[in-house]
């Protein structure tokens, strides 16, 4: 074991599993044919929670996806100086999109800045555009917040929820087959967390698995998949080791400072780290807090993948980009804008691994390589 893991931790390592790529297998006889809205385009907001650097490969991937599947032209996006800085991408792609079917609206873009105190103010301000303007087709939802703030019955408008841990969980879908709302889908994928810390332990069957999360919120306990993490310990039978790192109402460097606070807190306490979702967790500060835990040798695993594993965390399971959850996503627009009803559409969709992974017909086969 130590052997592993004293070479494993200089190396990108990254774990490849088998899991199944789910398409929407069930969605009844609705084109993905562009269409106009009457002879115009059709319309496209936006709401987030906040600046963070899964946003904007998200709905970079969705236009990709949208070009390909010819609602648009291909887009050669611009560089970005801040890398989770979707207000700037929206701005670039409602004046530049080439598309005779799709509008990016300029001003229905809203993000909360992580501010609880914006947030209900923005919230009352969309639905109030939706009920009484109704110039907007689809709300894009960009992460649990968003998604919150949308999966109601205070308006219809098709809203789509994006880049979220856990709808379920966070009270934003019903459940996998429901969203529970007629104008909402939201992507699903009820194992993926779990199937993450089965293989960590698998490897290293730590006795105490240090965990740093929001504890007081719906929200926190979602993004760190807190509910999946107790199923796996209660099973494998290790205790699990929580610290409380706020990570709404906080500035971004606080909520760095909380993060780094309880990692050194936890690392001479657990023998194996899961690092969660967080806003406190910059790869530009990755260094500083993995050192608690380069100290004292503890293993690490990347909830959010394999650019935490490029920046010193030392597993995850890879993802085969943004690519094809995003032509998930393309398509079930594609749909709701061809008459589809967003809660007849399929919301189970899991990753599939990048094409040179390992694979075999059994998914408890699974092998460490490099740059899987």
């Amino acid at each position: 074991m130590k052997h592993l893991f004293r070479y494993a931790v200089t190396a990108l390592f990254v774990i490849c599993f088998f899991f199944s790529n789910v398409y929407a297998t069930d969605k009844g006889n609705f084109s993905v044919t562009p269409k106009m809205n009457s002879g115009k385009k059709w319309r496209i907001g936006y709401l987030e929670g906040g600046p963070y650097a899964n946003y904007p490969d998200n709905l970079r991937a969705l236009v990709a996806a949208f070009s390909d599947l010819g609602w648009a032209k291909k887009p050669a996006f611009p560089p970005s100086a801040d890398a989770s800085d979707t207000k700037q991408l929206w701005s670039w792609l409602s004046k530049n999109l080439k598309s005779d079917y799709l509008e990016f609206v300029q001003d229905a873009y809203w993000s909360n800045n992580w501010d609880e105190s914006l947030r209900p103010k923005n919230r009352n301000i969309i639905l109030e555009r939706l009920n009484r303007n109704k110039d907007i087709d689809l709300m894009l939802a960009m992460g649990t917040w968003a998604g919150q703030d949308l999966a109601n019955n205070d308006h219809s408008v098709p809203t789509i929820v994006m880049s979220t841990s856990n709808p379920i969980a966070s009270k934003i879908a019903k459940s996998v087959n429901d969203s529970g709302y007629d104008h909402l889908n939201a992507r699903i994928d009820p194992t993926r967390y779990e199937r993450q810390v089965r293989i960590f332990y698998d490897i290293f069957r730590f006795k105490k698995l240090g965990v740093v999360l929001e504890k007081d919120t719906i929200e926190g306990r979602s993004y760190a998949a807190i509910d999946d993490i107790e199923k796996v310990a209660k099973e494998k039978g290790f205790k699990i080791i929580t610290c409380n790192a706020p990570f709404s109402g906080v500035s971004k460097e606080e909520a760095q400072g909380s993060v780094l606070k309880c990692h050194e807190e936890l690392a001479p306490k657990v023998d194996a780290v899961y690092i969660t979702v967080h806003r406190g967790v910059s790869l530009q500060k990755m260094d500083k807090l993995l050192a608690p835990f380069m100290r004292y040798k503890t293993p690490t695993f990347s909830q959010l993948g394999t650019d935490e594993v490029k920046h010193g965390v030392l597993l995850s399971i890879a993802r085969a980009g943004f690519k094809y959850v995003a032509r998930f996503h393309a398509e079930t627009i594609a749909r709701i804008f061809n008459g589809a009803k967003p809660r007849d559409l399929e919301q189970l969709f899991e990753d599939p691994p990048p094409a040179d992974c390992h694979q075999s017909q059994d998914s408890s086969d699974y092998r460490i390589r490099p740059g899987c």
